[in-house]
């Protein structure tokens, strides 16, 4: 039997890890796509468990703002991937760049990308997932700049909405404080996370940063989180700082954030684009339409998780099923998360920001594929 593998070619390597590399592979039309190949030969049990759930997850997560998966296959000791190539880089490139012209973006950019990167992560939250390792170089760009949340190596499925996972894990600059204090974590850690890349998105710089990570832990747990610039909105300044709250309980879910005036506003854009693209003929509209998002009317009232876990849900009463289509209840906060186990890598040196990527590519204080 023919190798799956054989209906790739490999055009150049572009990363690498401890388990593994990813490849920018094109089929044998031409299309490109990525392929993560990660040597399972050499990990035990529980961490081939995690590998082959990253294909898992990616086959289930069929959205239009997260990186497509196409096809996996276990071959020679080795889990292959192939998921859809974003060709215009990452987030954390592109912020990078942004930073030298010494121009921030314009609100309505980073409102786009942002919302994009939550309709996402709804997406996600309504599957009970937790992304966990949400940071700029995480979010890809298509050669139209529309986003793409990828790269779901330690993503981890809960059973229930009011369950709350006990591993630290993450990528410093964007650990939550109750991960900094060893406690569980649930849903509000992913909506800090995305709060500093918005924070980042603003100031093309993390809100948080030290030479080492226990002097980082001990900013992200003690420190006032610092204001974007003035140049952005009141609205836009009170959302960074809403989803930045150090206690996890008064952050607001994705569903809330999607209800805020200005998010609804750049829904409304992306819409509106999209029509105007199909009244053109042209076939690579906005996806925003396809997107789940919330109702345009009143904020849906926060209700308790079933007594069997299942989310309860509410629907959009509107009969229009586009970018208004459905929300889904928050999470349940009613749980006090108890203390958990102690956080690894509590004395082991950051990277200094001279010799890596500085902000997006710290290294994982948990395992990385």
């Amino acid at each position: 039997m023919a190798s799956q593998g054989a209906n790739y070619q490999k055009i150049k390597e572009v990363g690498a890890g401890s388990f593994g590399k990813a490849i920018l592979v094109k089929d044998k039309s031409g299309k490109q796509y990525i392929m993560k190949v990660i040597d399972i030969s050499r990990m035990n049990q529980k961490e081939k468990k995690e590998a082959m759930q990253e294909a898992k997850l990616l086959a289930t997560l069929k959205h239009p703002y997260i990186v497509a998966f196409r096809e996996s296959w276990v071959e020679g000791g080795q889990l292959c991937i192939v998921m859809d190539y974003a060709e215009a880089g990452d987030l954390y490139g592109r912020i990078q760049k942004q930073k030298r012209t010494g121009q921030s973006f314009s609100e309505q950019q980073v409102l786009r990308w942002f919302t994009q990167a939550l309709l996402a992560i709804k997406h996600m939250h309504d599957r009970h997932i937790l992304h966990r390792d949400i940071k700029s170089s995480n979010f890809f760009l298509t050669a139209s700049g529309r986003l793409r949340v990828g790269d779901f190596g330690i993503a981890k499925v809960l059973d229930h909405t009011g369950a709350f996972a006990r591993t630290t894990i993450g990528t410093p600059y964007y650990l939550p404080p109750e991960i900094c204090k060893e406690q569980p974590y649930s849903w509000a850690a992913d909506i800090w996370s995305i709060g500093i890349f918005l924070f980042e998105l603003c100031a093309l710089r993390v809100p948080f940063d030290a030479p080492n990570i226990r002097a980082l832990v001990d900013k992200i747990i003690k420190s006032p989180v610092p204001a974007i610039p003035s140049t952005y909105s009141p609205a836009l300044r009170q959302l960074v700082a809403d989803m930045l709250q150090k206690d996890w309980k008064k952050r607001p879910s994705a569903a809330d954030i999607l209800q805020r005036d200005i998010v609804q506003a750049e829904i409304k854009n992306m819409l509106a684009e999209e029509q105007a693209r199909k009244a053109a003929g042209d076939p690579g509209s906005n996806p925003a339409s396809r997107a789940q998002s919330p109702a345009r009317g009143a904020s849906p009232a926060r209700q308790p998780a079933s007594r069997q876990g299942t989310p309860n849900r509410a629907r959009d009463p509107s009969p229009a099923r586009g970018a208004g289509a459905q929300i889904a209840k928050p999470p349940s906060r009613a749980q006090s998360p108890a203390r958990g186990a102690p956080m690894p890598g509590a004395g082991v040196k950051a990277p200094s920001r001279q010799n890596s990527p500085a902000l997006g590519r710290p290294p994982a204080v948990g395992r990385m594929h």
